[in-house]
């Protein structure tokens, strides 16, 4: 317990003032945070991260990544970021005939699983900060609140299993009370910030974002099962890795971008 202490604080000494000043440390950050996550991923999977087929799957993940703002780096060679990320996959597949199928198409899936679930949640992160703090915040606080609510609701009167072949321990009474703890922190920004929301429809929202959040937490844990692993990496001493820590908001950012900033 007093490592997790000492990780969350150094952690968030770390990750919060760079989330709130934004502009290219941000930037750099949350790539850091996404090449990491997509390095657990593939050695969960026993892919070789200095292989041929890792470094065409990091530089896929670099150019998916790329915020709105670069974009025209990327367009300078007169194509857009999916052409590349498409000509990636191509790669990927052909490599899988180059390696004579030590390489296989089922190695291939995964990595392209792989790129588009952390880059999807990670290009969110980076899409929702153009936008302001907020919403930044609003999903930080939404998960801390779904998580600690389910943790110690779950602990204090959880007594029907949720989902035991995935997570053993996660209650039903738990995942309600995330969810009622979720709706507390959603009320509270519908008063108090400007988010661009009627209170009724921030509170459903909040109530979708909570819910999908604690599956994240329930993919992440049968990502792990299927393959015998207790955590997804160890750079967080006391919390496992990159993964362990934002799977549910790599569900959550891209539902925010929808939900609440598309036009």
């Amino acid at each position: 317990m007093k490592q997790r202490i000492i990780t969350a604080v150094i952690a968030a000494a770390i990750f919060i003032p760079i989330v709130i000043y934004g502009n290219v440390p941000f930037t750099i950050l949350v790539y850091l945070l996404a090449f990491i996550a997509l390095g657990e991923a593939l050695r969960i999977s026993k892919l070789k991260i200095i292989s041929f087929p890792g470094i065409i799957s990091f530089l896929m993940l670099g150019i998916f990544l790329i915020p709105h703002p670069y974009i025209e780096v990327v367009e300078k060679f007169g194509l857009s970021k999916m052409d590349f990320v498409y000509f990636g996959i191509l790669l990927l597949l052909c490599y899988t005939v180059a390696s004579k199928n030590r390489y296989t198409i089922i190695d291939a899936a995964f990595m392209l699983l792989s790129i588009f679930y952390v880059g999807l949640g990670f290009y969110n992160f980076l899409f929702i900060r153009e936008h302001g703090l907020t919403l930044i915040l609003y999903s930080l606080f939404i998960i801390w609140a779904t998580d600690s609510g389910a943790y110690f609701i779950g602990r204090a009167i959880g007594k029907r299993k949720l989902w035991p072949e995935i997570s053993p321990n996660k209650t039903v009474e738990g995942f309600i009370g995330g969810i009622v703890c979720a709706l507390i922190v959603g009320i509270l920004f519908a008063l108090f910030s400007n988010i661009p929301a009627s209170m009724l429809k921030l509170i459903i929202i909040t109530a979708i974002l909570s819910v999908f959040g604690q599956m994240g937490d329930l993919v992440e844990s049968a990502l792990k099962r299927f393959y015998d692993v207790k955590d997804s990496g160890k750079i967080l001493p006391g919390h496992g890795g990159i993964l362990d820590r934002f799977d549910s908001l790599l569900f959550v950012w891209p539902l925010i971008s929808y939900l609440l900033l598309s036009n």
